[in-house]
């Protein structure tokens, strides 16, 4: 979710205004307004489903959520290749994914990601090389080291407006680099101004933090009343969580799973049953189904206000549209003030590029904890792993390799994991 509102804020062709009339509806559009109401539709019908299923819809369901997995899976990877730019953020994705899976709580994630975005910081400035050269040098030269950083980045920090990237490169032997790549060098070293078209006027830095600041006022006051429990009611522990989630989603839908299973199933609102059907149904929805957040909360408000005696399932759809929402248009908001600013800090850029490759590794904890809990029957209600039987681990990879390598689309993949959880069925249990 919040990584949206990053994205395009210095990409508008010229002439082009960056926010108009029109600027509201883009964004419910983007946010998946039409499958939002749809989603509200499906829930209503699974609310409705009985508990106990006949066996070959046990299958069809276990097939579904098999080929889910391998889209998960599919996504971390694509969103790796665009997170992983060095070997830092690669560790990112590596300890974002691997922490996930060790340990989850409501504090954690957000702990993980601060984390992440500070450890960036210390990376980028470098603070960390200077202490292990200082090491070095008390423990004597090292063979090799020749104390130059090849095809560092340096972002220097100038006057709002005038954002500078200067890019050095020392190469191991000058005498190696033709002329092309010299000119290439040069053209690099040149300093980079957005053109005046191209610039995002429309608010002050001063309006951008006040509605930052006043975003974060309403976070923390939500959080500590949740945190205190005075408040005993569905509908506001359900807008609460979904707020956390909102606030701290970054990368859009995939992100989000192991957040809403974490803040809404494990809390007993909504079976893991009903949300493992849920997101393989709306994964075959046509449209960008997969990369928006707001549908799945939705379908889970709806759900868990069903199962309350005092909250009706229209209301907890709309709390779940409204708290997941709410923090990625607030912030985009603010930064739209401030971006024109902060975009020509190096340590901002760096403590994003953390975040984002934090948030990635969380996917990867989507596809395990999704993989441990796909397998579903009458003895497996809350889900089994999807390792008892090989046909599912086919079935995961065929969803994978179709989306991979064969530009087979979501709701496409995730159909043909019904039809083999089903042949599955035909040839085992029947």
């Amino acid at each position: 979710m919040l990584s949206s509102i990053f994205s395009g804020f210095t990409d508008f062709p010229a002439g082009r205004k960056p926010w108009n009339t029109n600027a509201l509806g883009d964004m419910l559009r983007r946010n998946c307004l039409p499958a939002a109401i749809a989603t509200y539709g499906l829930s209503l019908g699974i609310a409705n489903i009985d508990e106990k299923l006949p066996a070959p819809v046990y299958a069809l369901l276990t097939g579904l959520n098999a080929a889910t997995v391998g889209i998960v899976a599919l996504a971390a990877v694509q969103l790796s290749q665009k997170a992983i730019t060095d070997k830092l953020t690669r560790i990112l994705v590596f300890l974002g994914g691997t922490a996930g899976i060790l340990y989850s709580a409501l504090w954690y994630f957000p702990v993980l990601l601060v984390i992440s975005g500070t450890s960036a910081v210390v990376w980028d400035y470098r603070w960390a090389h200077r202490l292990v050269r200082m090491a070095r040098k008390r423990g004597g030269p090292v063979v090799g080291d020749t104390g130059h950083d090849s095809g560092a980045v340096e972002l220097t920090e100038v006057s709002p407006g005038v954002p500078v990237r200067r890019v050095r490169h020392a190469p191991t032997n000058p005498q190696e680099i033709s002329a092309d790549d010299s000119t290439t060098l040069d053209v690099e070293n040149e300093e980079r101004t957005v053109p005046p078209l191209r610039e995002m006027r429309v608010f002050s830095w001063k309006f951008g933090v006040m509605v930052i600041a006043a975003f974060f006022v309403t976070f923390i006051v939500v959080m500590v009343l949740r945190g205190l429990g005075n408040i005993d009611q569905r509908g506001f522990n359900l807008f609460a969580n979904l707020y956390l989630a909102g606030t701290i989603i970054f990368g859009g839908g995939p992100v989000v799973i192991p957040l809403l299973r974490e803040y809404i199933v494990s809390e007993g609102w909504v079976s893991t049953r009903d949300f493992l059907l849920g997101l393989a149904l709306i994964q075959a929805f046509p449209g960008p189904n997969f990369n928006c957040a707001v549908p799945i909360a939705v379908y889970l408000g709806s759900l868990a206000a069903a199962s309350s005696p005092n909250l009706p399932s229209a209301a907890g759809a709309v709390i779940g549209y409204i708290a997941i929402f709410t923090p990625g248009l607030v912030l985009q908001t603010g930064f739209m003030g401030l971006w024109r600013t902060l975009r020509g800090y190096r340590w901002f850029t760096s403590c994003l590029r953390g975040v984002n490759a934090s948030a990635v590794g969380l996917v990867y904890t989507a596809v395990y904890r999704l993989w441990e809990i796909g397998y579903i029957d009458e003895a497996y209600q809350s889900g089994s792993s999807l390792g008892r039987d090989p046909w599912w681990v086919v079935v995961t990879t065929t969803s994978f390799v179709g989306g991979m390598w064969f530009k087979l689309p979501a709701p496409a993949a995730i159909l043909l994991g019904g039809v083999m959880g089903m042949i599955w069925f035909g040839v085992v249990e029947a």
